[in-house]
């Protein structure tokens, strides 16, 4: 019995680690993706990807952490309630509240991401990387669609 129980739970942790790493590397590789996509995109110098690509980085993952955090939060208190119907109006505007003071953060976020790059690249190619940013958002989701198709 206790074999059994012991390779029901190697078998579990197994499964569980290779998920979690599959979706690690899905991960990186996206992300790797999305690095080629905006170089090509930006056209950027050797010297000018030295210096961006520690400070988009940051900034990538500042602004996915805020993202994230909210969309935990939220999710957290729907779950515990059942659905919003089922919130009071305190609890829905404490969330509503959450959500302006992380879109603050977010505005300061890309703000303060524009003033550390602006000496780094020009004002053409921030704006080229808001286009090449949603472009490959969208490419990313039609992608993402197309493999639903097929399943």
């Amino acid at each position: 019995m206790k074999t059994i129980i012991t390779c029901l739970f190697l078998c579990i942790t197994i499964g569980f680690s290779s998920f979690a790493q599959e979706k690690n590397e899905s991960r990186e590789k996206i992300k790797a993706l999305k690095i080629a996509y905006l170089t090509e995109k930006l056209a950027l110098t050797t010297s000018e990807a030295e210096k961006f690509w520690p400070i988009y980085n940051s900034f990538d993952k500042e602004q996915h952490e805020l993202r994230y955090k909210q969309r935990y939060e939220i999710m957290k208190a729907i779950k515990e309630k059942g659905d919003v119907d089922a919130m009071d109006e305190k609890e829905a505007e404490k969330l509503i509240n959450l959500k302006l003071a992380t879109d603050k953060q977010l505005y300061e976020s890309q703000k303060e991401f524009v003033q550390k790059i602006k000496n780094i690249i020009s004002y053409k190619k921030v704006m080229k990387l808001q286009i090449a940013e949603m472009e490959f958002s969208r490419k990313l989701l039609r992608k993402y669609h197309q493999g639903d198709k097929k399943d």
